[in-house]
């Protein structure tokens, strides 16, 4: 069992949580903003696949994860148009955004590249192993700030809260909804990009493989505030890396290795212990996924 903690787990933890941290603070500016966000898987996908695709392109990694951070956001932009300005329902809506993102970057691949199955692989130089790192961490106490100490932040609230309290007082609510769910594209995309062009060096068919829903659902065990998702997604990563340390080293009574297939199975239970057992006792913001229209 000593092999399991280590200062290779430490890091290990570090590495896993943070495509989690970037995707969790996007969908809670978002949702904070009252639009569900569902979608976060997708946005991942679309970052992750054009920051493979541009920095192959151009060489230069950081070029091609600003490219990620701008296709996260123009995923949003869908979903906001779809949510925002035609009221369409916004679970429906992330769930269609999932789906088209899990048949258009391999489409895409193939049309470029020559392969549906991956991207061309990446030198080690035009990686960026550590700089979506320095960026996930550095955002949550900005996060924090800009959240509770700043008008916007103070806007942004109110119009999840009460939007016809926030329109009352002068602020354009659909305005305020668009900033949120284009942050949380934003956001997503550079989470998706860490994870191929930091922790992989090739974009791969459907390499987020969930983690768009574990961020959401570190957002709700962390109850929509920045600290406290930062814990939880430190806590899912902790289990992934947990679970990849495991394979190979714990083994049944018999001597035998557990199945890598259980092993891996580990973050996705938790995923769902957490929900089942917290998600009734978060409170999310009063105007969560209720489309607001404005009177005349």
């Amino acid at each position: 069992m000593s092999e399991l903690f280590s200062v290779a787990l430490f890091w290990s933890t570090i590495r896993l949580s943070t495509p989690l941290i970037l995707a969790a603070l996007g969908g809670m500016f978002s949702e904070r903003a009252g639009v569900i966000n569902i979608a976060l898987e997708g946005m991942m996908l679309a970052g992750a696949f054009t920051a493979a695709a541009v920095t192959h392109a151009v060489g230069n990694p950081f070029v091609g994860l600003a490219a990620g951070m701008a296709a996260g956001a123009l995923i949003a932009a869908i979903h906001a148009v779809a949510c925002i300005s035609y009221k369409a329902d916004q679970v429906v809506t992330g769930t269609a955004i999932n789906i088209l993102m899990i048949g258009m970057p391999a489409f895409l691949s193939g049309a470029f590249f020559l392969s549906s199955g991956s991207t061309p692989q990446l030198p080690k130089e035009d990686l960026i192993p550590w700089t979506p790192i320095v960026i996930a961490f550095a955002l949550v106490p900005i996060a924090w700030y800009v959240l509770y100490k700043t008008p916007f932040g103070l806007r942004l609230r109110s119009v999840g809260e009460n939007p016809e309290a926030a329109d009352a007082a002068g602020v354009s609510v659909a305005r305020m909804k668009y900033a949120g769910v284009l942050l949380s594209g934003a956001l997503a995309g550079i989470g998706g990009a860490y994870l191929s062009i930091g922790q992989s060096s090739l974009f791969t068919r459907n390499m987020t493989s969930g983690r768009g829903f574990i961020a959401l659902a570190a957002l709700i065990f962390g109850k929509w505030r920045p600290v406290q998702t930062l814990l939880a997604c430190l806590l899912f990563g902790f289990t992934e890396a947990v679970s990849i340390q495991m394979q190979g080293v714990v083994k049944l009574p018999s001597g035998e290795d557990i199945p890598v297939q259980f092993i891996q199975m580990v973050p996705y239970l938790l995923t769902i212990i957490v929900l089942a057992g917290f998600i009734g006792s978060s409170r999310p913001p009063q105007a969560l996924g209720i489309p607001y229209q404005k009177e005349r």
